[in-house]
């Protein structure tokens, strides 16, 4: 009877902790948090995050986040993030609800290099599963931090830091957002697509990871789609980089290492039937002499199997600017560099330093 009666009351809780946990939790408040996120679907409505307060999410496995309303962040000066989201296969649902991060209280042209402290990342991915349709604007510097414990796809996300291009009375004349990077990648088996960055940094970074994709993405008005900047013990490998659109950005494709980097590589990108239009500054620039652009390179970075192939990729700089540039440590660039997918014009070439294993182009 004994052994009955415990089976008995072990499916009752086993019952009752599954209705506990498929309910509906709702966000109006920060006070809100702690018992929506005991629910395996949230919803978050309109509010305002106090100034100086982040918005956490910890959520059960399998949980849909659906974004109701429009997200607003107090300003004050501080170090953020404002945003964090964390958990095992999530399906998080934008409904491009804005986002807004208060960017012009925080933009003095300096970013995270001096002035005024400022909060960021704006958003701390840190899921696996799925994110759509998330809609940030104004992002005090950084947009998106990624590093994802498992398979992430992102979709249909709208980075809209514009705002930040025009000087301000703290700007001394320069653009006011600085370091307004879309998405900084330190993740693996991740796929970024059919998303839009407006901004004054990288479009893309990956700093770190493995099998990352972005693919059929607009950059406009930034630093372009990078690789870096590599630091010491960090592995980038098997990037695809395809379908893009980068316009009226400093930079087209950069893949750019720390000259002090050692013990760290980057192999196996691949670049297929992108678009650059308009670049000021390098169409195509690889240095391993990273914060200079073509300083005296360190070669504690592998750099290898760097291909534009199989699909045009082509890009267009204004007259003053390089149209590729290369940058190597002496024979730390190695493997096969077949560049015969690669098409630049327009402007001036440029030094092609300490690498004899590119193929099929000359400029």
């Amino acid at each position: 009877m004994f052994p009955l009666l415990a089976l008995y009351l072990l499916v009752v809780a086993v019952a009752a902790s599954s209705r506990s946990n498929s309910c509906i939790g709702t966000i109006s408040s920060l006070d809100d948090v702690s018992s929506a996120i005991q629910c395996t679907t949230v919803n978050i409505n309109a509010f305002t995050v106090p100034a100086g307060q982040q918005f956490k999410l910890q959520l059960l496995d399998g949980t849909t986040v659906n974004v109701l309303g429009e997200v607003q962040f107090g300003n004050a000066s501080w170090g953020g993030p404002l945003f964090s989201v964390s958990g095992n296969d999530i399906t998080f649902n934008g409904n491009n609800q804005k986002w807004d991060g208060g960017g012009p209280f925080y933009w003095d042209g300096q970013g995270v290099n001096g002035g005024i402290t400022k909060p960021h990342p704006m958003m701390g991915i840190y899921i696996s599963g799925t994110l759509n349709d998330v809609y940030v604007v104004n992002s005090p510097a950084h947009a998106f931090a990624i590093a994802n414990p498992g398979p992430l796809t992102v979709s249909g996300v709208t980075v809209d830091d514009s705002q930040g291009n025009y000087p301000n009375a703290q700007s001394d004349n320069k653009p006011a957002g600085h370091n307004t990077d879309g998405f900084d990648v330190g993740g693996s088996n991740l796929i970024i697509q059919n998303s839009t960055v407006l901004n004054q940094d990288d479009c893309l970074a990956v700093g770190r990871g493995t099998n990352i994709t972005f693919a059929d993405n607009y950059c406009e008005g930034g630093h372009g789609i990078s690789i870096g900047s590599i630091s010491s013990n960090a592995v980038v490998s098997d990037v695809e980089i395809s379908g893009n659109t980068v316009v009226n950005s400093a930079y087209s494709f950069r893949i750019k290492t720390d000259t002090s980097a050692t013990n760290s590589m980057v192999q196996q990108v691949t670049y297929t039937a992108n678009t650059a239009i308009n670049c000021t500054y390098y169409g195509i620039l690889i240095t391993q002499s990273y914060p200079s652009n073509m300083g005296t390179p360190g070669n504690g970075v592998t750099i290898s199997d760097i291909n534009f192939s199989s699909g045009t990729t082509s890009l267009t700089t204004n007259s003053g600017a390089y149209m590729v540039s290369v940058n190597c440590g002496v024979g730390s660039c190695t493997g096969n560099w077949d560049w015969s997918g690669l098409e630049a014009s327009g402007g001036k070439v440029g030094s092609i330093i300490n690498n004899d294993v590119i193929t099929g182009f000359t400029q």
